[in-house]
């Protein structure tokens, strides 16, 4: 569990406020920003980024306190089409399982595209009976803004939306109005969780996660898709945290490349992953790594689940 101090100034003991709490999911198709905008929003990185598909590949638990309002946002792997593997299967479902107990969704597309993945994330969004928010993000990249009004009046064709907002996760355009509207909409309600509390994840998840990172943005295209990081050991001695992860692959020439020439690859992971946990963390940190292989364990049910790959119903 991740705490650090809030960015809201809490208000005085004897003053009475009216609260809002909930939890909002945010969906989208792969690589359209939804752990940009999570980072974002929470103001600390509590969600890895890269600019591939599947890097967000557990449900991750983002908390933002307000004055009169706590946010619960659930950063979710991208909603996709394509791949019948038992992690496609997995990420889809971790993805769709939210609905069930979420107050708000918000549903991220990019400004001036649309697409059949984005239209399968509405569909699955058809039933979904409470408020949903349309965030049309990356608008910084539209050169001329005259092109954006007609793009949100064709979405807005689409759904009864609550709400639409133009915003650009990247550089915080607009993210205070988004994050104003969805704390209009959250049910009436204490506090959920300790107001300087950030996210639920454990420092050994996010440890697992920095280095998957680091993994997924210096080696080329394919290979990220075939690999996760497992703990073995996160130990605290006093100032210090000794960290042992292995990197698993799916073949031994995955192997190879994830090391590189004389081992420079893995060096250079090992040094990026240490210097952000040591930021995270707020302490020293001794890292050491291992490559090793498990054939196809993207598509083995069981290997998924005793690497912490398991939705809320156990299943795939």
């Amino acid at each position: 569990m991740i705490t650090l101090s809030s960015p809201s100034s809490p208000l005085p003991a004897d003053v009475e406020r009216e609260t809002h709490a909930g939890y909002v999911a945010l969906l989208g198709r792969p690589n359209v920003g939804k752990s940009t905008l999570l980072n974002r929003l929470i103001g600390q990185k509590i969600s890895i980024t890269a600019p591939k598909p599947q890097t967000t590949r557990h449900v991750i638990l983002g908390i933002q306190t307000l004055p009169e309002a706590q946010i619960i946002y659930v950063d979710t792997p991208g909603l996709h089409r394509q791949g019948r593997r038992a992690m496609n299967r997995y990420l889809n479902r971790a993805a769709s399982s939210v609905l069930g107990y979420v107050d708000v969704v918000v549903f991220l597309i990019e400004a001036l595209r649309w697409t059949e993945e984005d239209q399968d994330v509405l569909q699955r969004l058809a039933e979904f009976g409470k408020s949903v928010v349309l965030a049309v993000n990356k608008v910084d990249r539209i050169a001329d803004k005259r092109r954006l009004l007609p793009f949100l009046q064709e979405m807005a064709a689409k759904r009864q939306f609550t709400e639409i907002v133009p915003l650009a996760a990247i550089n915080g355009d607009n993210v205070a109005a988004l994050e104003q509207a969805i704390a209009r909409l959250l049910p009436t309600g204490e506090f959920i969780f300790p107001e300087d509390q950030i996210t639920t994840a454990s420092e050994r998840f996010m440890a697992a996660e920095l280095i998957r990172e680091k993994l997924t943005r210096l080696l080329r295209e394919e290979l990220p898709y075939a690999l996760t990081v497992e703990i073995e050991q996160f130990v605290e001695e006093g100032r210090l945290t000794r960290i042992h992860a292995v990197i698993w692959v799916e073949r031994i020439s995955q192997k190879g490349i994830v090391i590189g020439e004389k081992g420079a690859t893995l060096r250079e992971v090992g040094r990026q992953a240490r210097e952000d946990l040591e930021r995270l963390l707020d302490r020293k940190v001794f890292l050491e790594t291992w490559v090793k292989v498990r054939a196809g364990w993207s598509d083995d049910e069981r290997a998924l689940r005793s690497l912490g790959y398991a939705d809320p119903d156990g299943q795939f």
